[in-house]
């Protein structure tokens, strides 16, 4: 099912469709989406402010990070 025709997730996804195409035509054959990436549309300022947290405070766990390529085997 798509998305209603000029909503944000209409708008969004036309974005990364554009954007995936201008990368194959400018030889960026790597770039790709984040994988299993949640999109989520902020509606309140609780969740605005959570977010806002994590964005702040998220760099300072990637020293403990599994996904950091010193920690690969943990």
């Amino acid at each position: 099912m798509s998305p209603k025709a000029g909503s944000l997730g209409a708008i969004i996804r036309s974005y990364k469709a554009a954007v995936s195409q201008w990368c194959k035509r400018n030889n960026y054959s790597s770039f790709g989406w984040q994988t299993r990436f949640y999109d989520h549309i902020i509606r309140a300022d609780g969740s605005l402010d959570r977010i806002r947290d994590y964005i702040i405070n998220n760099p300072a766990k990637w020293e403990d990070d599994k996904d950091n390529p010193a920690n690969l085997w943990m």
